[in-house]
């Protein structure tokens, strides 16, 4: 299957390295965002030997390729981006939205699959895993099930993107400043659609509004992060939260927590003695309790070179690929493909 890679941040540099590694895939072709970026060799981009396919910035060149999908992966997401890229005929996996789309956003996309015969997949690990796809498979080993959570402990230093943690997370800004800034609103738009899929799929009578909520801690003394120094009584910690209610009974709990390191906050927030991690929780008959170790680094120099977390939200993308050309046309979720899986390592194959 010939696939093209779509913008090349930190997710996109990993899922061309997981398409090259694919034994049914085959990279054609690369849209990317700099003028700098512009015809040079994808494996200059990767750090890597010339590989013999070169980056364009040109929309439409990239759109004329002959290809089968797109790894549509931009810091921010453009629905007629997307539609424009369906319309060409091409199947899109996407990391930065679509999990499970309501009628408003996903109609003009669902209208762009059919007319072209391809289909849409929203995917990754958090949202697209940690927060729908591993509550509901672990719901089916329970039954009367009461509640699920998907949450996430990661120390934010690991995560190399400067501009993206200081300007967009406002890590390092005022607390009135990141309590009203974009972030709440840009997680939102996929962690309420994970909060969805687990309240339908589930049959949980929950209001249709789902509770949302920001809180931060601040730096008590000068803390080091490769953003810089952030100075006392600014933000150095975040926690949203998004949660389905029955009545007012939980049923469904969503949760990520960033932490610029453990050390000098206020409040005193800390991961505990499991560290970093990923949890999934199910509350049923029986109850399970499933803790994720491996998706971030074991110390920040590391997450800096390369973060696991966002190599598994590109991998996973790679994946689905074949299993997504492969579906019928239209938006497909988790509910509706069959089990994704990896491939072998190419020297057990």
């Amino acid at each position: 299957m010939r696939v093209i890679q779509w913008a090349t941040g930190g997710v996109g540099r990993a899922a061309i390295e997981g398409i090259l590694l694919h034994p049914d895939l085959e990279l054609v072709g690369c849209w990317v965002h700099s003028d700098s970026k512009n015809g040079v060799d994808v494996g200059e981009i990767l750090g890597t030997e010339p590989i013999g396919v070169l980056a364009s910035s040109s929309k439409e060149e990239v759109l004329a390729l002959e290809a089968d999908a797109v790894v549509y992966a931009p810091l921010i997401p453009d629905r007629e981006e997307v539609a424009a890229i369906l319309r060409s005929g091409k199947n899109v996996v996407t990391p930065v939205g679509w999990f499970y789309p309501g009628e408003k956003d996903g109609a003009p996309l669902a209208a762009a699959c059919a007319e072209a015969g391809v289909t849409l997949h929203g995917t990754g690990i958090n949202p697209g895993g940690i927060t729908e796809l591993h509550p509901l498979m672990f719901s089916a080993l329970s039954s009367a099930v009461t509640f699920v959570r998907g949450e996430e402990f990661s120390d934010i230093r690991t995560y190399n993107a400067p501009d993206v943690v200081r300007h967009i997370m406002m890590f390092g800004g005022k607390p009135e400043e990141a309590m009203g800034g974009p972030m709440l609103g840009l997680l939102s738009g996929g962690f309420i659609q994970s909060v969805r899929m687990c309240v339908d799929a589930l049959g949980f009578a929950a209001d249709p509004e789902v509770r949302t909520s920001q809180e931060v801690a601040v730096a008590t003394r000068p803390i080091e992060t490769p953003i810089g120094i952030i100075e006392p009584g600014h933000v150095a910690g975040q926690r949203f939260i998004w949660e389905a209610f029955v009545g007012e009974t939980c049923v469904v709990k969503i949760a990520v927590n960033w932490l610029m390191g453990e050390e000098h906050l206020d409040p005193a927030w800390e991961f505990g003695p499991q560290g970093e991690r990923f949890e999934v929780e199910v509350q049923g008959d029986p109850s399970c309790f499933v803790t994720i170790k491996g998706w971030q680094p074991d110390t920040v120099e590391e997450g800096l070179e390369r973060n696991p977390g966002v190599t598994a939200t590109a991998f996973h993308c790679v994946n689905s690929i074949p299993y997504v050309v492969a579906a019928d046309p239209g938006i497909k979720t988790y509910l509706d493909l069959p089990l994704i899986a990896g491939r072998a390592h190419p020297d057990l194959r």
